[in-house]
């Protein structure tokens, strides 16, 4: 199974707010950009997922998982949706100060496409954020 970071404003949703939808998730919307789309469209239910606040914070919170594969935002348009349910919060969060000071992570796309909002994790990536954060 692949991983992934998503990416979100905690003025806009947050962690507490994914938490709160419950089991059910909620839909994953915003995302207009063609890279960050076809990230979304690749994901697979049951995929982990980081979630991050950005622009506050800038840091890796918690865990979601994927609860339902993409599907149309709006019809016509080429915009999808997923839906993701929040797993467990990360016990310390990982700030991108500390992922672009560890070696391990020098190459993961939080730190060389920051701007990207739906992104790839490698598997020891994923270890290593974890690990990091205190999983």
């Amino acid at each position: 199974m692949a991983h992934w970071l998503i990416k979100s404003e905690p003025s806009t949703w947050s962690w507490d707010q994914q938490v709160a939808a419950g089991a059910k998730g909620t839909a994953w919307d915003g995302v207009k950009n063609h890279t960050a789309k076809l990230n979304l469209m690749a994901m697979k239910q049951g995929e982990q997922v980081f979630f991050y606040h950005s622009n506050e914070g800038l840091e890796v919170v918690g865990i979601v998982e994927v609860v339902k594969e993409h599907y149309p935002w709006i019809p016509g348009e080429p915009w999808v949706l997923v839906d993701f349910k929040a797993v467990k919060p990360l016990p310390k969060p990982v700030t991108l100060a500390q992922a672009k000071a560890e070696p391990k992570l020098a190459k993961m796309s939080l730190v060389t496409s920051f701007r990207l909002s739906v992104q790839p994790v490698t598997d020891e990536e994923w270890a290593t954020v974890c690990r990091m954060g205190g999983l």
